[in-house]
């Protein structure tokens, strides 16, 4: 990486990234963009966001307008003219002779076009730039194929959330999936109140807003690299979206209690936990690798969390000390983060095939979990997504080999009624990411 990268460079580099090394897009723009202006880091990450939310309108265009079937062009070039696309009928600010000539300058950079390449994309650029008002219109048979293409969502996920939720709560979800995620930042109540951390944040330019619904939260924009604010590198604040919070809602951990979160990290909510129990008695936070353990460590001694050990432990695998000694158990398994499309667009383009054995996985780690609920005690299950495959398929294929547990109604925040045993968030619906919560009781 050199000083002299542009924006475009560094969008198609996450986009490369993306597709040939199953790289996430958030990292992978950090990493590209470390040098840059905020302005031009701003527009690298809107460029790979947008081709990453609209890459089926985009292949629409690019099939109508080139000569070469779209499977033969090198998936490098094709990364670009996605990104010349999108620039072209997405973003007005950019003249169109920016677009198209950025990008064939990328394409030779990058891509060591021949001469024939990059006339090539610099012809089917320009016809769409010629084009822009009068352009083809998609003509399809169902609404799932509509929604499919016009959102850019996998065909086999559109229909899923068209027999879950109906035509219009689709519609809707696809639509908030394409917008950008509000930045959380959970005040640490152990260490401030959430009016004295909102003046400092004001104090230092960034734009904040309390949150309407979640207590001692605010959404903010304008904050640069977030772990350089002092509220963040002193532990008054930490990131964590308004979902995830709603599964510690849910267990309601209490001071002295003994809390186990088997799928712990990045560690939000062992964090959430520790503080609602007043930093006492203990919360057992776990993961499977030893780097993502220390994270949680590095995390809880930031927020000044000493009720919190770290244990590098497999979910599915039974400690027997364990068996029946925590009054609270959090069960955030694995799962297809269809729910967090919004923060990470890239995650949709999941093969469904890799998808498919998930539910099991799933109900090995909530079975063996429940292992180490007292009776009396509370279990939470919870995930990122929004598939009922995941979700409630597995609560009931779990309480039917399980008698002893039952479901219970709960309260949350974001929930205007109590809930009866499980809910699924919707971004649209509760202003968070999509999210699925169970709360079950060992009975006595």
């Amino acid at each position: 990486m050199t000083d002299t990268m542009t924006a475009r460079e560094a969008a198609a580099r996450t986009l490369f990234a993306i597709r040939e090394e199953e790289a996430w897009s958030a990292p992978s723009l950090r990493h590209y963009t470390a040098e840059m202006s905020p302005r031009d880091a701003a527009l690298a990450t809107a460029l790979t966001g947008g081709v990453l939310q609209n890459r089926s309108m985009c292949d629409f265009y690019l099939t109508k307008f080139s000569k070469t079937r779209l499977k033969k062009v090198q998936p490098r070039i094709l990364d670009l003219l996605r990104m010349g696309v999108y620039q072209l009928l997405w973003m007005d600010r950019i003249p169109d002779s920016a677009a198209v000539n950025e990008t064939v300058r990328l394409a030779r950079s990058l891509c060591h076009a021949d001469r024939q390449t990059a006339g090539y994309v610099n012809g089917v650029l320009r016809a769409i730039a010629r084009n822009k008002d009068h352009l083809p219109q998609p003509d399809c048979e169902t609404k799932g194929e509509y929604y499919s293409l016009r959102y850019s969502h996998p065909r086999w996920l559109t229909e899923l959330y068209l027999e879950q939720f109906g035509v219009k709560q689709t519609r809707l979800l696809l639509e908030a999936d394409n917008q950008p995620a509000p930045t959380v930042l959970r005040v640490n109540t152990l260490r401030a109140d959430v009016e004295q951390v909102r003046q400092e944040l004001e104090e230092q330019g960034v734009v904040v807003q309390i949150h309407e619904t979640i207590p001692n939260c605010l959404l903010v924009s304008g904050t640069g690299n977030l772990e350089r604010l002092p509220a963040f590198a002193e532990g008054r604040v930490t990131v964590q979206d308004g979902a995830s919070q709603m599964s510690v809602y849910a267990l309601d951990p209490q001071p002295g209690m003994e809390v186990l979160d088997c799928c712990a990290a990045p560690g939000g909510k062992s964090f959430f936990a520790a503080e609602r129990m007043g930093d006492t008695g203990t919360v057992v936070s776990c993961d499977v690798y030893d780097h993502k353990r220390n994270k949680i460590q590095e995390g809880a001694q930031r927020l000044g969390l000493g009720c919190i050990r770290t244990e590098l432990q497999d979910a599915a695998m039974f400690r027997p000390e364990w068996e029946e000694h925590f009054d609270a158990v959090l069960c955030d398994v694995p799962c297809s983060g269809m729910g967090i499309i919004r923060k990470k667009p890239e995650i949709r383009y999941k093969a469904e095939e890799s998808l498919r054995g998930l539910p099991d996985i799933q109900l090995t780690i909530v079975s063996n979990a429940s292992r180490y609920v007292k009776a009396g005690g509370t279990l939470v299950y919870s995930t990122c997504t929004l598939l009922r495959r995941e979700n409630e398929a597995v609560v009931q294929s779990f309480l039917q080999s399980h008698p002893a547990f039952e479901q219970v109604s709960f309260s949350l925040p974001v929930c205007t009624e109590p809930v009866d045993g499980c809910v699924t968030l919707l971004p649209h619906v509760h202003n968070t990411d999509g999210f699925f919560v169970a709360k079950l009781r060992k009975k006595s």
